[in-house]
Order: C-alpha cells, then structure tokens, then sequence
C-alpha cells in the first residue's frame, strides 16, 4: 500500500471516529453526565469541520473512489447532530414532560429528510433548509435554563424550517465572507469550550457572548438569502 493510499484510509478512519464519539456521548448522557456529553458533542464538531479538509488535502476521492466518504459522514452527522441532541433533550429534561417524546421525535423525522435531500449542500456550497445544528440548540437550551415551553416552540419552528428551502452559510466552504465567519467561529468555539468547562454556573456574560455569533450566522445566512431572491 502506498503511503498516499494510506493517508486517504486514514482519514476516512478519522471521519469514522465521529461514530465512536457519538456512542460515548450517548452513554454519558444516560448516566447524567451533561459536562462530558457535551464535550464530547464538540469533539464531533472539531472532527467534521476538519475530516473535509484533510481528505480534499490527500486527494481521498482519486485514490478511494469506490469508497463513499459523503455518505459515510452524513451517517456519522446524523448521530452526532440529531439523534445525540434529541437523547439530550429527554434525559436533560428540557421538553414539557407530557409532550418530551414526541417533541424530541420531531428533528429525528424532520433532518432525516433534510440529510436525504440531493442539494442538502449545493453546489456554490449553502445548506438548504436548516442544517440540523440541534447540538447548538440543546446547548443554549441548557445553558440558558429556557423555559421548557419554549424550548417546545423552538423545536417545532426549526423542525419546520428543515422543509423550507432557504439557503444557509456553510461557515468552512462559503463563497461570502468565509474568513470572517471562520474567524468568529473559531472565537464562538472557544467561548463554548470556557461555558462547557465553566458548568454547571458558567458566567452569563461568557454564555450571552457567545450567542453572538449563532447571531451573526442566522442574520447572515439570511441577508445572503434576501440578496439571492431579490437580486
């Protein structure tokens, strides 16, 4: 085997690594383990946001081509950003208890369409419809002690929005200030690391912080969306 062709398996084991993490995260969850689950969801994140640079840098489509990195990280994505969060919402308590389970039912259904979508990533690189961040939203929900009605109500309006096709930044490949939002995102993670450390009292001024770049990527993602439709 050549030390290319090596590479290329090995990221492919990088991205599958993400499986491994998502199971951990699942049984830390069960044991009300919160702080560590949610370290884990952002070692998911650390992992996809770096797997498609590493296979575009070893050229893992040319030398692996009967092998189908796409699919297997949208497998892995849809552990780590959907069924991990909605677990959460459950064990967490964050839902009203007489609704919690099909509440937490909801982005199960709706992302499992959103993922199967054939532009679910277009090709000048937006996600269409809601791009299944429920590790955010269980996050914030956490958090931010949001009252579990509301949480019931954000849930429903972003599982709806799966279905609606509006286009929305993807921070790592976008074609509009992609160096600032990698920039701020960078910031925004390490906010979440120094709130996730911090638990279960982080300071509310690190936690209002670091809202601000969920802000700056919805206002965004939808100015970029207003000058599409109107252009």
């Amino acid at each position: 085997m050549s030390v290319s062709l090596f590479l290329a398996w090995l990221v492919h084991l990088y991205t599958a690594l993400g499986a491994v993490v998502a199971f951990f995260a699942v049984i830390c969850i069960e044991q009300g383990r919160f702080q560590e689950a949610f370290g884990l969801m952002s070692l998911a994140v650390a992992i996809d946001a770096t797997d498609g640079t590493f296979a575009r840098a070893v050229r893992v489509k040319e030398l692996i081509p009967w092998f189908d990195g796409d699919r297997l990280e949208d497998v892995i994505d849809y552990a780590n950003y959907v069924i991990v969060p909605c677990l959460f919402l459950l064990r967490a308590n964050l839902l009203p208890s007489q609704d919690a389970s099909w509440l937490a039912a909801l982005p199960l259904v709706a992302s499992a369409y959103g993922f199967c979508q054939k532009e679910a990533k277009t090709a000048d690189h937006f996600f269409r419809g809601f791009p299944s961040y429920w590790n955010v939203v269980v996050f914030y929900f956490y958090v931010l002690q949001t009252p579990a009605w509301i949480n019931a109500f954000t849930i429903i309006i972003l599982s709806v929005l799966v279905f609606i096709p509006i286009r929305y930044v993807y921070p790592s490949r976008s074609p509009v200030y992609r160096g600032l939002t990698n920039s701020l995102g960078v910031l925004w993670a390490i906010s979440v690391l120094l709130v996730i450390y911090l638990l279960p009292e982080p300071p509310p001024h690190l936690v209002f912080a670091s809202l601000l770049f969920p802000a700056y990527y919805t206002v965004l993602s939808f100015w970029v969306e207003t000058q599409r439709l109107f252009s």
